[in-house]
């Protein structure tokens, strides 16, 4: 889910970690949010006016009126357009203001005229962050329905290491995503997803694999943890980083692949299997690396056990249960022999002959099919919108129920 049409009020105090602001807004004009800027007096002394302004297409406000035209800044009005109000960085001040109801400036006095979410993201110094009182203001914040982002461990500015660094503008990012994504009955289901390639190996040094990337799956688990639910990733090898939210199993071989999604298989409401597993795998490992010789090598290789296949025998009543076809030729012919004798719910069914789509893509054209053989084609798409599309999917489903 992108940020488009979401108003955003983001409050910077005196921090030197004001200049994160600055990718902050840049972040979320990018997703599409409109946002207004309210610094306080002692953050201008960190990050000047006219950088958040011009980022955020806005004028930045401080005070109240503004000094060359005296016109209000209405601090009811601005409590009242946002859809979220986020400060960051939150420090030790800022936060006992909000706290007691101190409100002497433009910051303070929107937000307590705020009717929507806000979201405090502190930084100050370690001792500062520790200290009972720092501790029992942001007790006292959260007791009246506010959001924390907390802050992150590392090296501070004093040159401590501890407690107090402004958690960094992706996570608050993904943080201000999630709430918007959130959808109510998502927050009552599971999911597990099986993602990225599987290795087979034949020595020790080499392996078959292919050429999935694991993006597609990643998006999929991304998605459906930003809408509420408890996703679990089991994952072959991939360089992806894991979506905040997300459990994850790590593998290597379809065997343990099947392994591990068995063992969790029953725990779950939907079951997307997502993973490009090796059909086939070697019928014997070398125990030392294969030396080059002669002019042909010859590798037996045994099936696999379907993870799919094996595990729609056992689906209960229920149970939702996606897979993926990836074909090259006769696409519809084999996605829909996939959808019976699989199980499935859905199958999403791409081809390698559109561009765009399959391996390594950062884009995907999909057209899914339902267990009544109900066909819904989509365009080329990045593979984060796509995701959202087999979320909206299933959240419709769900609300059928």
């Amino acid at each position: 889910m992108d940020l488009k049409g979401k108003k955003i009020l983001l409050g910077v105090s005196g921090s030197i970690a004001a200049y994160k602001s600055v990718l902050l807004v840049r972040l979320l004009v990018k997703e599409g949010a409109d946002v207004q800027v309210i610094m306080t007096d002692s953050a201008h002394q960190f990050i000047t006016p006219l950088t958040l302004g011009t980022l955020s297409k806005r004028p930045v406000f401080t005070t109240f009126t503004q000094s060359e035209n005296g016109t209000w800044n209405n601090h009811v009005e601005l409590g009242l357009w946002a859809d979220m109000m986020i400060i960051a960085p939150a420090t030790a001040r800022t936060l006992a203001k909000c706290a007691t109801g101190n409100c002497d400036d433009l910051l303070t006095a929107t937000y307590l005229s705020a009717r929507c979410p806000v979201f405090f993201a502190p930084a100050m110094d370690v001792d500062m962050y520790r200290h009972p009182s720092t501790q029992k203001n942001i007790e006292t914040l959260l007791s009246y329905g506010n959001k924390l982002i907390e802050a992150e461990f590392g090296e501070l500015a004093s040159g401590l290491v501890g407690e107090g660094r402004l958690a960094e503008p992706e996570k608050i990012l993904s943080r201000i995503v999630s709430h918007f994504a959130a959808s109510p009955v998502a927050k009552t289901k599971n999911v597990l997803i099986t993602a990225g390639p599987t290795a087979e190996p034949i020595d020790p040094v080499r392996y078959i694999s292919n050429r999935s990337s694991g993006k597609m799956g990643y998006a999929i688990a991304k998605a459906f943890s930003d809408a509420g639910a408890k996703v679990r990733l089991i994952s072959g090898p991939t360089n992806l980083p894991v979506p905040n939210g997300v459990s994850i199993t790590k593998v290597g071989t379809a065997k343990e692949m099947f392994e591990a999604t068995q063992k969790y298989f029953s725990q779950f409401d939907l079951v997307i299997f997502s993973a490009a597993v090796a059909d086939y795998t070697p019928l014997s490992v070398a125990d030392q690396k294969i030396k080059k010789q002669g002019e042909e090598m010859k590798l037996e290789l045994i099936k696999t056990t379907d993870i799919a296949e094996t595990l729609g025998k056992q689906k209960r009543n229920g149970q939702l249960l996606i897979g993926f076809a990836l074909e090259t030729e006769h696409e519809m012919d084999y996605a829909l022999d996939k959808l019976r004798r699989k199980n499935f719910d859905y199958i999403i069914l791409n081809s390698l002959n559109d561009a765009g789509s399959g391996f390594a893509h950062d884009t995907n054209k999909i057209t899914v099919i339902d267990k009544s053989e109900n066909v819904l084609s989509f365009p080329l798409k990045s593979k984060q919108e796509v995701a959202q599309d087999i979320l909206n999917i299933i959240l419709n489903k769900w609300s059928e129920v």
